[in-house]
């Protein structure tokens, strides 16, 4: 059985994405903070206008 030879190439993107845990960190509160924005705009944007008194 012969030897194996490590890749020579550059690593696949997944695996240098996995390798920035701050890169990581940034991307999951940007996606909550637009996520949870665009929520709270929508349910603004779909309330029926208040009677008043």
């Amino acid at each position: 059985m012969a030897a194996s030879q490590p890749p020579t190439g550059e690593p696949p993107l997944g695996q240098r994405l996995f390798d920035r845990p701050f890169l990581l960190l940034f991307a999951g509160i940007a996606v909550m903070l637009v996520f949870y924005t665009l929520w709270g705009l929508a349910e603004v944007a779909l309330l029926p206008a208040g009677q008043l008194p």
